[in-house]
């Protein structure tokens, strides 16, 4: 679409070219994004299921798994869904207060993601490291107030964005490369200098991510060292069991966020950006539940009474 040429007109819609443009393979990915969708979901919910049915579950760690999955159902419900009605009604046009809404509860979910996994990490330290003070350093009101502030910081770090946002121009074309709404593609897009957004981008990323970054690292270092000081193989192999699965989805949740986000400014966007935005908003959240499972037996059995509708003895 070429630029608008009035100086007070603005973009009212965005168009989003979603993840092909060749008519013949959108039944393919609107069937694989549909499954995908009802995978995570039920994954997800069965993660919650377990952690509620299984009285081995009611511990921190699998509090904290609880809200993560809660968060995971959330994000891929805010981007998904409506890619699958665009598929279907074969309208991509998106309205501007509607990018704006789906792009400031992209970045809380994902905000309290990043916080939540920290708080997580703190929880493996006390467990491993501070034993003896665990259960009052980690009372079920601290586990509260984690969560909370965990929410607060990520609703101020998305306002702050969205709002910075909403003072760009757009007067020129409107059409996104992609399947949602992201902060890279509406720089791409504005009419206006977006260097102050991304300066504002990288200062509050560097508290957003920085700093939990910094206290996961700084955990897990300590968790190391204490661990490496258990003679036993079989209490070694125990310890770094419960902190493997969070490990594992701290380096794919950071990974493709610094990706996404740290690149700003300095290529053209292509369509890797769509590969890494279905890895933030469909991988990630369909692989938590099978990466917390596969080397669980407590959340295994717990699943199968689930399945089976049978109820724990204990």
């Amino acid at each position: 679409m070429q630029p608008k040429s009035g100086a007070n007109e603005t973009v009212t819609e965005f168009i989003l070219l979603g993840l092909v443009e060749t008519p013949g393979l959108l039944p393919l990915v609107f069937v694989l994004f549909f499954f995908a969708y009802l995978l995570t979901v039920g994954g997800n919910l069965s993660i919650l299921a377990a952690i509620l049915v299984e009285p081995k579950l009611h511990t921190p760690m699998y509090f904290f798994l609880g809200n993560l999955s809660v968060l995971d159902i959330g994000c891929i419900t805010v981007t998904v869904p409506s890619m699958l009605g665009r598929l279907l009604s074969h309208n991509r046009a998106v309205p501007y207060g509607a990018c704006l809404t789906q792009l400031f509860f992209f970045l809380l979910l994902v905000g309290v993601d990043c916080f939540l996994l920290t708080a997580m990490a703190y929880d493996r330290f006390l467990a491993i490291c501070r034993p003896l003070t665990y259960s009052t350093r980690m009372s079920q009101m601290v586990q509260k107030i984690l969560v909370a502030v965990s929410w607060a910081c990520a609703f101020t770090n998305a306002l702050t964005h969205t709002v910075a946002i909403s003072t760009l121009n757009f007067c020129g074309p409107n059409v996104i490369n992609h399947f949602y709404c992201d902060l890279p593609q509406l720089f791409h897009l504005s009419c206006s200098s977006t260097q102050l957004n991304e300066l504002l981008l990288f200062a509050v990323g560097f508290i957003m991510a920085g700093t939990p970054m910094t206290l996961i690292v700084t955990s897990y270092a300590h968790v190391a060292a204490a661990v490496l000081r258990i003679r036993s193989v079989k209490g070694r192999k125990k310890a770094f069991s419960t902190c493997g699965s969070h490990l594992t989805v701290v380096a794919i949740f950071y990974g493709s966020g610094v990706f996404n986000y740290m690149r700003l400014g300095s290529t053209k966007l292509s369509d890797k950006d769509k590969a890494v935005g279905i890895f933030n908003t469909v991988i990630n959240p369909m692989l938590n539940p099978v990466i917390y499972s596969l080397r669980n037996p407590d959340v295994q059995g717990a699943l199968w009474r689930v399945i089976t509708g049978k109820r724990s003895l204990t």
